[in-house]
């Protein structure tokens, strides 16, 4: 009777053990759940701020546009007037302001020193746009990572219950497919392209 005790009290310590492996590997794969989801968060956050930045220089660059459409047409319109004009002084008068204008609005189509030009704001709201492409593309990778934890933590709860030990091994596969998508949303998110 002592052996088959002893027997007993062996198999009850050793799925103790096991259960606090298994409890192990749930706490490890929360805490990666938990930083997939910061992850999730922050760039889920960084991609609406970037995607605002863009919009806002997309509007500037209209109101340039806009600006520098009418210093055009005023100078065209300058230059239409410019025949009927008999005074040589309001003759000058008007060449100069026709040349104000078409200065103004090489200005507003490129102005190098501030970066407020058209050209200028169209490569600025390029590269916001391409910013908010990368965070997308983390906050993806870092939302899949979140789901295989989540599926992880299911499966090695499932095997506390069931005794299944592949539950296990595809509880770790899926804690190692969420850390290698972590990597790369922090490393190379543009490096893999998920199919939604």
């Amino acid at each position: 009777m002592s052996e088959i005790s002893e027997v007993h009290e062996l198999a009850e310590e050793a799925h103790g053990q096991r259960n606090k492996v298994i409890a192990l590997l749930i706490a490890a794969l929360a805490l990666m759940l938990a930083f997939a989801e910061a992850g999730n968060g922050n760039n889920e956050n960084a991609s609406i701020d970037l995607n605002i930045e863009a919009s806002n220089l997309w509007s500037f660059y209209q109101a340039k546009t806009i600006r520098m459409t009418t210093m055009q047409t005023a100078a065209e319109q300058g230059e239409l007037e410019l025949p009927r004009i008999t005074d040589p002084a309001q003759l000058e008068a008007v060449k100069k302001q026709i040349e104000k204008w078409r200065a103004t609005a090489q200005r507003y189509d490129s102005e190098p020193a501030t970066g407020e030009g058209r050209k200028e704001l169209a490569a600025r709201a390029i590269a916001k746009q391409e910013e908010r492409k990368i965070t997308m593309q983390r906050k993806e990778l870092y939302e899949v990572a979140a789901k295989t934890f989540q599926i992880g933590i299911v499966l090695a709860s499932a095997m506390i219950i069931t005794g299944l030990m592949p539950l296990v091994w595809a509880a770790i596969l899926l804690g190692l497919t969420g850390a290698t998508l972590m990597g790369f949303a922090l490393f190379a998110p543009m490096a893999i392209h998920l199919p939604f």
